[in-house]
């Protein structure tokens, strides 16, 4: 029987073009791309390419992105970068109770500098409160962090709102759109965000490189020095191989977002069909009016965390948890604390999330085996 990957939120398979692109690539695109010679030159251009393309992803210009090694180098980037590089402004900073870590421990770290940030609570479906958002802000606020769609629950935060409000009090806002990338059509001048995350590995592309957007004009100090690259925003040569591998990912991205989305909706209902025919308890965690389209989390009341992915993954399928599993301790889900509080949901939380490759028959077989595993648990 097949093995099934529905853990598209964590990592994605690198698309076969892709791969073809990159092999390219490094076998021709060889020199430094801050060389003046024909052969760096050559690399030049195929960087200039990829930058300017995925720009227009975005609805960007070419200088307002800065090529990182993925979604955490970005987000650490923005956060630190526009913090200090505003420091003379303020030293306060906004971001949500359910960001990824790497914008959380991000804002950890500056609080040791001396900077003083807010944690806004999120509700049940694990949407921010634009009110609370606006009694938060102080005449020292700097910097609003608030992602776009969240890697756990798949909730999608109000970021054009959030946006117009940080700009009306001349507030720079940045938001990790990671998981949303590729799903949801991104415009950053409609968005009205001065700062946007991107990954590569979440849209079929190559781990360890990804772009910040800049918008032009925005001050970000750079916390990597050596040379000039990257406008002197990220010192180090460029990752050329891995950049090229992201543009092919984000052509192919572009070229099916409709037909994926689609689908990864049609494979929602035809797990949550399944579940409510087989009669099984589940509760569905997150914003079912804002949400990614390939996130499902649902809690099973009847089935504990460890043995569900244990049992999944003897089946051939592999999902994640709610919760971080590690070295046989079982710490709750940050995400859904703050939606649930100590709540048995955060125990039961099984994230299903889907990408290339996938099928409405995988989507079937996954909800079978999830209702046998549960039912068996159960009597247990």
């Amino acid at each position: 029987m097949n093995s099934i990957y529905m853990d598209h939120a964590a990592t994605s398979p690198v698309h076969p073009d892709v791969i073809e692109a990159m092999v390219a690539s490094l076998q021709n695109d060889y020199g430094n791309p801050s060389s003046i010679h024909q052969f760096g030159r050559k690399t030049r251009h195929a960087l200039d390419e990829a930058r300017s393309n995925i720009a227009k992803s975005i609805q960007a210009h070419s200088n307002e992105i800065i090529f990182t090694s993925g979604g955490t180098e970005a987000d650490n980037l923005a956060i630190i970068g526009a913090a200090k590089a505003n420091q003379a402004k303020g030293n306060h900073i906004i971001t949500s109770s359910i960001e990824h870590h790497a914008a959380l421990h991000a804002c950890k770290g500056l609080e040791g500098e001396g900077f003083d940030v807010t944690y806004l609570p999120v509700n049940i479906n694990g949407r921010i409160s634009i009110e609370d958002l606006k009694s938060a802000i102080r005449p020292e606020t700097v910097l609003i962090t608030v992602m776009y769609g969240n890697n756990e629950v798949g909730t999608l935060q109000p970021v054009y709102e959030i946006a117009q409000l940080a700009k009306e009090q001349k507030i720079l806002f940045h938001t990790d759109a990671v998981q949303a990338y590729g799903l949801i059509e991104l415009d950053v001048t409609e968005l009205g965000v001065d700062m946007l995350s991107v990954s590569a590995h979440k849209i079929n592309g190559p781990k360890g490189v990804g772009f910040l957007y800049v918008k032009d004009g925005t001050k970000v100090a750079p916390y990597s020095y050596g040379g000039d690259q990257e406008r002197k925003r990220r010192a180090g040569t460029e990752n050329v191989a891995g950049i090229v591998g992201m543009e092919k990912a984000v052509k192919l991205m572009q070229a099916d977002r409709e037909e994926k989305v689609a689908l990864y909706r049609q494979m929602k209902e035809t797990m949550l069909a399944l579940f409510d025919k087989e009669a099984i308890a589940y509760s569905v965690n997150g914003d079912g009016d804002h949400c990614l389209p390939h996130v499902l989390n649902i809690s099973f009341p009847d089935a504990k965390v460890e043995p569900m992915l244990m049992n999944l993954d003897l089946a051939g399928i592999a999902v994640s948890s709610g919760s971080a599993c590690t070295a046989g301790s079982h710490e709750p889900s940050h995400v859904l604390t703050a939606m649930f509080g100590d709540n048995e949901r955060t125990q039961t939380a099984i994230r299903f999330s889907f990408g290339f490759g996938n099928t409405i028959e995988d989507a079937a077989r996954t909800a079978q085996e999830v209702v046998k595993i549960v039912n068996r648990l159960k009597k247990l």
